[in-house]
């Protein structure tokens, strides 16, 4: 199975590839704290486009794929924007942020717009790592990046599939009885995180070991596009543990899971986590974080107190809008994620 040779064509264009080997030159420099002003107010904005199709990537992950590279090539102008960087990408959503849960062996079913998990019924302290060789779930995604690399095309992106962080997979595979048991039985959650982690390093260090760096981006290229060889963690659920067991249980694995990738990466926020700021600052694998909804609102606490050297992506909302955010930080470190500075010109 193979793209249409015109699409071939439009994905290896080198002046498509060209320009986003620009903005990506311009967001390094961002992230090494010498970014240029190519903007008015120094802002730098990320709107990228995904690729869609009607197949299915969990029943046809080749057709999928193909369909998603063809939609792309039909759309790869839009990624020509003067203001802002639109990175154009394939995202292999199979059964998504429940990915790494149905390779644990939970039930994972779509309802109602989206997918969700039942809990598995294993005694919390004897999670075995899964055989990797033999999963399905696994298997589907290596077919869809396998298919991607046939086609030899210079873009889009390739963005994995969910891997998560250890917390919020073992949240989704145990529910709240996982919290109660970080007091109660602190050595068997300490285990069960430990085999979350080491098949959640397997994953990643396959994509690294088949995917170019060119191409690879840990998650939501559209909105997180970082630098080359950056990863992403998903850390959502610490909103729901105080500082002192973030510390204990989680921060370790999350500074290795970042520690993968050559230049450690970047941390998803969508809650209430101002009690881990402190530790983010120290965490030396953690150079970005991306912030949305309840998170965005504390936005100047992030800028305020976390390292010069961590970015921050925003999302905004109606609590922390565009014009807010530039004026709290005055442009410096900030990421605005969105459609504010496509096909126009910055006027805040």
């Amino acid at each position: 199975m193979m793209l249409s040779g015109n699409a071939k064509k439009i994905l290896n264009d080198d002046s498509f590839f060209q320009t986003q080997k620009n903005w990506m030159v311009r967001l390094e420099k961002l992230f090494r704290g010498k970014s240029d002003h190519f903007l008015d107010e120094n802002v730098f904005v990320i709107d990228g486009i995904e690729g869609s199709c009607g197949c299915s990537p969990e029943k046809d992950p080749e057709s999928w794929i193909i369909g998603c590279l063809e939609n792309l090539a039909a759309r790869i102008d839009e990624t020509k924007n003067e203001y802002t960087f639109v990175p154009a990408s394939v995202s292999y959503p199979a059964y998504g942020v429940h990915f790494v849960d149905k390779i644990f062996g939970a039930d994972v079913f779509f309802k109602d717009g989206q997918w969700w998990c039942d809990y598995i019924r294993t005694p919390i302290g004897s999670l075995e790592m899964p055989d990797l060789e033999k999963s399905d779930t696994f298997n589907l995604a290596k077919r869809a990046c396998e298919i991607f690399l046939d086609q030899n095309v210079k873009l889009p992106f390739f963005g994995l599939p969910t891997i998560a962080s250890a917390l919020n997979v073992i949240i989704n595979l145990y529910g709240q009885e996982i919290l109660a048991a970080m007091l109660l039985k602190p050595e068997a959650v300490k285990h069960d995180l430990r085999v979350v982690q080491d098949t959640l390093l397997a994953l990643h260090k396959w994509f690294q070991r088949v995917l170019p760096k060119e191409n690879l981006q840990p998650v939501v290229p559209t909105q997180r596009t970082q630098p080359y060889s950056y990863g992403q963690i998903c850390g959502c659920s610490t909103a729901l543990i105080s500082a002192e067991c973030y510390n204990e249980f989680i921060a370790g694995l999350d500074a290795e899971l970042l520690g993968a990738y050559s230049n450690g990466g970047m941390i998803h926020l969508c809650g209430d986590h101002r009690q881990h700021i402190k530790t983010f600052r120290k965490m030396k694998e953690l150079r970005a974080v991306q912030v949305n909804d309840r998170a965005a609102c504390d936005l100047g606490l992030y800028h305020d107190e976390l390292r010069k050297d961590q970015i921050i992506y925003l999302l905004p909302c109606r609590e922390m809008n565009v014009e807010t955010a530039v004026k709290i930080t005055g442009g410096n470190r900030l990421v605005i994620i969105g459609d504010q500075g496509r096909a126009v010109k910055k006027t805040y």
